[in-house]
């Protein structure tokens, strides 16, 4: 066993083009510890989303190994999957990705109904949990459009802990905030870190990066740390 909460070593994906296939991720191996705030910056087309959505358990690498949480994720089921997602990991996407017609709430509720070993009559001190946690106690019977754009965020990282995941895999959680509300998403992101929680951010923010513990750049499927003296030069 190790304190790794994910362990990459070969990873290989290609898409199929008329032209032929096209290769996305070459070779990435990556260790993330617990309790780690790291940032993968990229241009785009540089190959970090599709990285990403490996990490979060919607989609496959053709070659390579995967463990989550010390546990091999290939030869797992849809079901399985979707499980092991449920349970481990909080999304905390760019375009909040909130229900419109459902309350701040409700919203926080859905990831919980999916999550067996977490019984109805813990709902309501989960939400509220979370909801202080992100400074939104008085919000939980607004609906996404009666919130301004960080408040949106703050509920979508909310969702992304209810379920006390091992990591948050944020997809440029700031790409459509101002630098103001950005900053106050960075701070709160950076207190979950310090906190204990494990952090994964896909940024091309260089600001972003800087307020991680360790910045790896992507560039044409390749992943690679950027040193000390190449990062101070980036951020």
């Amino acid at each position: 066993m190790t304190n790794n909460v994910i362990s990459l070593t070969g990873l290989n994906k290609s898409f199929q083009h008329h032209s032929g296939d096209n290769s996305v991720l070459k070779q990435i191996s990556l260790q993330i510890k617990t309790g780690e705030m790291i940032a993968i910056l990229g241009a785009s087309g540089s190959g970090k989303s599709t990285l990403l959505s490996i990490l979060g358990l919607l989609d496959v690498a053709d070659t390579g190994s995967y463990q989550l949480c010390n546990q091999d994720v290939s030869a797992l089921s849809a079901y399985q999957l979707s499980q092991l997602r449920n349970q481990h990991i909080g999304w905390v996407f760019q375009n909040f990705n909130l229900i419109a017609d459902m309350t701040v709430a409700e919203n926080l509720a859905v990831p919980l109904r999916f999550n067996p070993a977490i019984k109805a009559t813990q709902y309501s001190e989960r939400i509220n949990d979370v909801l202080a946690k992100v400074g939104l106690s008085d919000r939980a019977s607004f609906y996404p459009d009666q919130l301004s754009g960080g408040q949106q965020q703050r509920v979508a990282i909310a969702r992304a802990l209810i379920c006390q995941p091992d990591i948050l895999l944020c997809d440029e959680p700031t790409g459509n905030l101002d630098s103001n509300n950005a900053a106050k998403i960075m701070t709160l992101l950076g207190d979950l870190h310090i906190e204990g929680k494990t952090v994964l951010i896909i940024t091309h923010d260089n600001t972003v990066a800087a307020c991680c513990q360790k910045a790896y750049k992507m560039h044409d499927g390749e992943l690679s740390p950027l040193e000390d003296e190449e990062y101070r030069r980036v951020v």
